[in-house]
């Protein structure tokens, strides 16, 4: 194989990583849709599919800690191993006529996704200097939300133009295949070739008895709390509870750009936001974010208290994306530092579930908020808002650790030609 720097196996991996999201995006919003109106599968039977496919994610996501660290089958066979499992899922989605079916495939898709991403992160974290970490993982976040984005918008044109969903899920399954040629040919194996095999459960049992890995995690889950509220709280919030000019709510257009324009802010200032938090160690940065996430939800409390409502929507998804890209590099780069060379796998893992974990706590709590008056939905808002507090201090509870223990490092501005 032709050699190639850390350089270019960077890039390779951030290619990899829109390819597969571009088809991840064909089919994220639109699965539901298609396997509810025009499958006939019910409502609750899709929820179920769907709900099990995190249960899926869980196991790999601890699976793929476990052999991302094995010098017997390292980061790149784990990552290739996801892509062959979510490759699986969208053929057999694109073949589903039953509930069975659904499941299987939701299942691997799931699995796979939850191999992905200790895998990727692990091998970003393999391939960079301390100083360029957040700067990298914010190019690989800034791929896939473009990659994301593509996807989208190319899967909704191709939906209104034909009808036809199940094409959506054979290229989401071929950008898999594609994902899996590019890595599989141009990526190299990055763990250490001297790095010594240890017992998968050794490592968890000792990263989980590390207080420093289990402060950052309580902060971790409460970020990914607030992420979530981004994703299944806000739209429903600014839909059915803001008035607008078309009665109780935006409409859906409305609703539409806004979200385009938080990820179009997200996209254009996840590098410069990067580059400038590198100024502060990983704690600082973090307390930072906590900062914009408290403004954000500030700004979406004033929503529903202004008479001009849809200018403070534009504010507060603005500010929402600067508070997801402020936490995303920092968090990542800080994980890798706590842990040593040969568990990153887990460690990443360990981060990864923190998402998980997130994820299954912000929806309901939103969900309970917003079923309730109309005041406890708009106050909803500066509770999340409040609750800040607490994450500033465990953030501070870190930085005085990290201290302690000599790992609080900060670090030059790095070369913007590094990648």
């Amino acid at each position: 194989m032709i050699k190639t720097s850390a350089r270019q196996q960077v890039r390779i991996l951030i290619l990899g990583r829109f390819l597969s999201q571009i088809g991840t995006g064909f089919t994220l919003f639109y699965a539901p849709i298609f396997f509810v109106n025009q499958v006939g599968i019910s409502t609750t039977l899709v929820g179920i599919a769907l709900g099990a496919a995190s249960i899926a994610g869980i196991i790999g996501r601890v699976l793929s800690g476990s052999l991302c660290d094995s010098p017997r089958f390292g980061r790149k066979r784990t990552l290739l191993l996801s892509a062959v499992s979510s490759g699986l899922g969208s053929f057999l989605l694109a073949t589903t006529q039953d509930f069975s079916t659904l499941l299987i495939g939701s299942l691997l898709n799931g699995f796979g996704l939850g191999l992905y991403w200790p895998a990727a992160e692990t091998i970003v974290a393999d391939l960079t200097q301390p100083e360029e970490r957040r700067e990298t993982y914010a190019l690989n976040r800034l791929a896939d939300s473009l990659g994301l984005e593509f996807g989208i918008v190319l899967g909704g044109a191709w939906v209104e133009w034909t009808q036809e969903y199940r094409l959506l899920f054979i290229i989401d399954g071929v950008s898999y295949v594609v994902f899996f040629l590019v890595l599989g040919l141009a990526l190299k194996e990055t763990i250490a070739p001297g790095l010594e095999r240890e017992n998968p459960l050794k490592n968890w049992l000792r990263a989980l008895s590390d207080r420093t890995l289990l402060i950052y995690a309580a902060a971790n889950i409460l970020f990914t709390t607030y992420i979530s509220q981004n994703h299944t709280a806000l739209p429903v919030y600014l839909s059915n509870f803001i008035p607008g000019a078309e009665g109780n709510g935006f409409p859906a257009r409305i609703v539409s750009g806004l979200f385009a324009w938080h990820i179009a802010v997200s996209v254009l200032l996840q590098l410069p936001m990067a580059r400038w938090l590198n100024r502060f160690n990983h704690a600082r940065a973090l307390m930072i974010s906590a900062c914009i996430w408290a403004l954000s939800f500030i700004s979406v409390w004033v929503i529903g208290n202004s008479s001009r409502p849809l200018i403070w929507s534009i504010v507060a998804l603005g500010v929402m994306a600067i508070a997801t890209i402020s936490y995303t590099p920092s968090a990542s780069a800080l994980v890798v530092e706590l842990a040593p060379e040969q568990m990153r796998g887990v460690y990443l893992s360990i981060n990864s579930l923190c998402w998980a974990i997130g994820y299954a706590i912000g929806p309901p709590l939103g969900g309970i908020a917003l079923d309730g008056s109309q005041q406890l939905a708009n106050n909803f808002w500066l509770l999340l808002a409040g609750s800040l507090i607490l994450i500033i201090w465990i953030l501070q509870r870190l930085e005085q650790r990290l201290i302690a223990q000599g790992q609080l490092y900060t670090y030059p501005i790095p070369d913007e030609s590094h990648l």
